[in-house]
């Protein structure tokens, strides 16, 4: 299977953060059905973050999971990711497309149903949509509601798309239910006592 057949069958995506033990549990994640994880590395360097960005994008090779990188196309190409997720304010899809090549995957941020319909003009494969609700994550986003998850939920964008920001296992059913195809997560699967079960949970939620 390619890279485009994966990220069309993708329904469960997870975000990094720092902590020691982030291979141990990120591979149990995707062996609970992660099928994107994308790497988020605000506190080091590219060249700091560059043996890690590797080594993850190995452990997703090896359980047939899609390796990308936030914000930071050059970390991108330098591991050898299969494409990079760009927020509102960074370099523009064509620019990644530019050094990454056409093959790659490039995914935006998009807090609105007019960002998300100018991201797909603009050539992205994908989409994180939010944030739905409050997250330590990132506590500066702006909290969008399930009112957003429905209103995308009924645009026909074309291109897969992501739930995000506050999306754990006690608010992924209503979630899904205003009409997300998938999640982004972060603390609901890392933060767990068991990431692959946590995944596994998750991911049946969108599997239908």
């Amino acid at each position: 299977m390619d890279v485009r057949d994966r990220l069309r069958r993708a329904r469960l995506l997870l975000v990094t953060d720092p902590r020691p033990d982030l291979e141990v549990r990120v591979e149990a994640a995707v062996r609970g059905g992660v099928d994107i994880v994308q790497l988020r590395e605000k506190r080091a360097s590219r060249e700091e973050a560059l043996p890690l960005a590797r080594r993850l994008r190995e452990l997703c090779v090896r359980h047939g999971a899609l390796f990308t990188v936030n914000d930071d196309i050059e970390l991108a190409r330098l591991s050898g990711a299969h494409g990079v997720h760009l927020g509102q304010e960074d370099e523009p899809v064509a620019r990644a497309r530019e050094v990454l090549g056409a093959g790659a995957v490039v995914g935006r941020s998009a807090g609105s149903l007019e960002e998300a319909r100018r991201a797909v003009r603009e050539g992205a494969d994908y989409l994180g949509v939010g944030s739905v609700y409050p997250t330590p994550t990132k506590p500066d986003a702006k909290v969008r509601g399930l009112g957003l998850v429905r209103e995308l939920a009924r645009a026909d964008l074309g291109v897969p798309w992501f739930a995000i920001g506050g999306v754990t296992l006690e608010t992924a059913e209503e979630v899904a239910a205003a009409g997300a195809p998938g999640f982004a997560v972060v603390r609901a699967v890392l933060d767990a006592g068991d990431p692959e079960a946590a995944a596994r949970v998750l991911r049946a939620l969108v599997s239908g």
